[in-house]
């Protein structure tokens, strides 16, 4: 069994282009069923100064492809076509705050 302490101290590689995305840094759970959603990393920052925004990264669960003793492999599409497929797919557009 792997505790989520331990999640967020892996770090989250890209298997389709070998990119580092960073570290977990919240993890979306389904109470009712008892299953993991998605993983949320740190994304692009928008914004300037003090009204600039870390818009967050959700990989789903379905895209881990192993969970490795340091770290976790995903197979994500580039940015650009990550943040338009998925991003949608847990935000409303009345849920946005930027």
């Amino acid at each position: 069994m792997v505790k989520i302490s331990e999640l967020r101290m892996r770090e989250v590689i890209n298997v389709l282009d070998g990119k580092k995305l960073g570290n977990i840094v919240d993890i979306d759970l389904d109470m009712e069923k008892g299953k993991v959603l998605a993983l949320m990393l740190p994304g692009q920052v928008k914004g300037w100064g003090i009204f600039s925004k870390r818009q967050e990264i959700v990989v789903p669960w379905d895209k881990i492809v192993r969970i490795g003793r340091d770290v976790i492999l995903v197979e994500v599409p580039s940015f650009n076509q990550f943040d338009q497929q998925y991003s949608s797919r847990y935000m409303d557009d009345e849920d946005d705050i930027y």
